[in-house]
């Protein structure tokens, strides 16, 4: 009877820690747009925005960060997304804002997606670099990683480094290191330019649009009233909060610049670093030390 009580017990302990863990979505986004076309569903777990002729629909994170490692599942909206773009990025607000950008461009049924980067510093951007990927986006929920920290920014999928924008401040490059910067996610129509350059129009017969989100997890310095959660002393190897033996410091070691390479030699399709059209009086000063 006693053992009976103790399995009991523990059941229902679990089933209460299961819940917690899975509110997660719930417990850090909040959605700020789209009158009910953005849904929590699943106690939280999962965060759904749609897109119809009406409305897009948005969400944001409730904390701030400066610096971390974000990770958030996608699943892409199928069929014909031609005209929609899904956007998952980190910004900051003001004139000067720093971004990092995540943005999957919709395709024509059997096109593939086009996952769009780029990152602003100060209010610049225009250093896009797009990639395809090397599995259908829509089937099943990926992993879309960026890494943030003093001395570079990483752009993963699944695991595979594709992209890494270095500080290069040495050289007059300005870095975004000085601005919390929220999460913000949200699903828009482009159709002016975003499938072939605005060639393809959104079909609005296949809507609503749907993308969905599980999963966030923020390894991070949350910034609030003016203060972080980390220590000054972020080097420290002692801090768990910062996990500064990890991201904070973390760099792509032989493996990952392996894994870099190969997917910007197969998947890239376009990298500003190598527009020399785009930039006849030479390229960005950062692109000499990608």
């Amino acid at each position: 009877m006693a053992s009976s009580t103790i399995v009991s017990v523990m059941l229902l302990v679990s089933t209460l820690l299961a819940v917690a863990l899975a509110g997660n979505m719930d417990q850090g986004f909040d959605i700020t747009w789209g009158d009910g076309r953005g849904k929590m569903l699943n106690n939280g777990d999962l965060l759904t925005l749609s897109l119809d002729k009406a409305s897009g629909s948005g969400f944001q994170s409730k904390n701030e960060y400066l610096f971390g490692k974000i990770d958030m599942q996608l699943k892409l909206v199928p069929g014909n997304s031609a005209g929609t773009v899904t956007a998952y990025y980190l910004s900051s607000k003001g004139s000067n804002w720093d971004e990092i950008d995540f943005e999957f461009l919709g395709n024509l049924s059997g096109d593939p997606y086009i996952l769009h980067t780029n990152v602003f510093s100060q209010g610049k951007g225009n250093r896009e670099q797009q990639f395809y990927l090397w599995f259908d986006p829509t089937a099943d929920f990926h992993t879309y990683s960026i890494l943030w920290n003093p001395q570079r920014i990483i752009f993963s999928v699944d695991g595979t480094p594709i992209r890494e924008f270095k500080n290069s401040e040495s050289i007059g490059v300005p870095f975004p290191k000085n601005q919390a910067m929220r999460m913000y996610s949200s699903l828009w129509n482009a159709d002016d330019w975003a499938t072939r350059g605005g060639l393809v129009k959104t079909d609005w017969s296949k809507a609503p649009f749907t993308a969905s989100y599980r999963n966030f997890k923020a390894d991070a310095c949350v910034w609030s009233s003016g203060k972080s959660s980390c220590p000054s002393s972020s080097t420290s190897s002692t801090s768990s909060s910062t996990s500064s033996s990890s991201w904070f410091s973390q760099q792509l070691d032989n493996t990952a610049q392996e894994r870099l390479r190969w997917v910007q030699r197969n998947y890239m399709i376009y990298n500003y670093c190598a527009d020399l059209k785009r930039f006849p009086q030479g390229l960005p000063p950062e692109c000499r030390t990608s």
